[in-house]
């Protein structure tokens, strides 16, 4: 009797190793949003404390930089994705047959940053000014703020005279700001310690976060496509891809549940992963510094609002209405996007809960 048992505690150790080791795990694409850094903690640590293997997955991260993270997993060159959900509506409105289906971040985190010696206290203020903007569909946080204070900007090709000039940069701020505009784009975890790097100490900046205004564009969020989800033996695996959908996302809450929680852990994993973008900026330039800064900042955007009272993860509808009836009555969405956009039912698997 004790040898049968310690011959199937012996078989038992020995398959979860060899599934440890990726001998039976299905290949799967993450197109991450940026470069490796704290903003994408919950991915690394999930990865590295094996939440993705222990759900049968072997999880490739891939970075992307200054470009949209839609077009790499539209085209199938990455199973799934991260970006913002002005970005994935948009796509939608273009044709693209991309789907949400997790929301990690409960709140924007989006900024405009000057000088408070330019005396700007007022987003009304911001007419006849030169506003620093990101491409690739970052800009529309701040050309929705604009929108709503009844401003048009350099990006719309329409207009004869815009209100506002919008001078498109590369995400450095030290490229532009203060010298080449009154007003900088800024993520609360990143390019504010990276202008306090610079030599603008926080009581000499004016920071307007969108959301303190009624903007309150939601970011990072994970996405795939229709193809993927209507897969009914994804990559070969046996599973359908809504099952590997709802996998990836229930490791991936599991990363960010434990990110937060042991944020000086989740720190040290991120490092692992960081090239030259992680150190910030200046005098402050440090990788250890810099992430530090942002994985407070990223887990205050994750844990907005409770974090839906314990259900991480998911996209609350009244948020989702209010972000659509926003975009079109800015005229940024021409129509209301499908139902098809948002899938609950990935969720719904990941969790073994109810969307409400």
């Amino acid at each position: 009797m004790k040898k049968t048992v310690l011959t199937a505690l012996t078989a038992a150790l020995i398959a979860s190793a060899l599934s440890s080791a990726g001998a039976a795990n299905v290949p799967v694409k993450l197109q991450l949003k940026w470069f490796p850094q704290a903003q994408f903690a919950g991915f690394f640590v999930a990865q590295a404390k094996g939440f993705y293997r222990a759900e049968g997955l072997d999880v490739t991260l891939l970075p992307i930089g200054d470009q949209s993270p839609i077009q790499t997993v539209a085209t199938g060159a990455a199973d799934f994705g991260t970006t913002w959900i002005t970005d994935l509506l948009t796509a939608r409105q273009q044709g693209l047959p991309v789907v949400h289906i997790a929301q990690l971040f409960q709140k924007s985190g989006y900024t405009l940053v000057a000088l408070k010696s330019s005396n700007l206290t007022d987003p009304k203020q911001f007419m006849g000014k030169r506003v620093g903007v990101w491409p690739s569909g970052n800009e529309y946080p701040a050309v929705a703020l604009l929108k709503k204070y009844g401003m048009t900007t350099s990006l719309d090709s329409t207009v004869a005279n815009p209100s506002v000039q919008a001078v498109t940069y590369p995400f450095d701020p030290s490229l532009v700001f203060p010298d080449k505009v009154d007003l900088v784009s800024a993520m609360t975890y990143n390019e504010i310690d990276q202008i306090v790097g610079l030599g603008y100490s926080l009581d000499k900046l004016k920071i307007f976060n969108t959301s303190d205004y009624g903007v309150n564009l939601l970011e990072d969020l994970m996405f795939t496509t229709q193809k993927t989800l209507d897969s009914k033996n994804f990559r070969g695996s046996g599973m359908s891809g809504q099952e590997v959908a709802a996998r990836l996302v229930r490791a991936t809450i599991k990363g960010w549940n434990y990110a937060v929680a042991n944020q000086k852990e989740a720190v040290q994993t991120v490092l692992v992963n960081c090239g030259n973008t992680c150190k910030g900026s200046g005098t402050r330039a440090s990788a250890a510094g810099h992430q530090t800064w942002q994985m407070t900042e990223v887990a205050k955007l994750y844990r907005a609002g409770q974090t839906l009272k314990g259900n991480a993860g998911l996209l609350d509808k009244a948020t989702y209405d209010a972000n659509v009836k926003q975009l079109m009555d800015l005229g940024i969405l021409k129509t209301a996007p499908s139902a098809g956009a948002v899938n609950y039912k990935v969720w719904e698997m990941a969790t073994g809960k109810k969307a409400k």
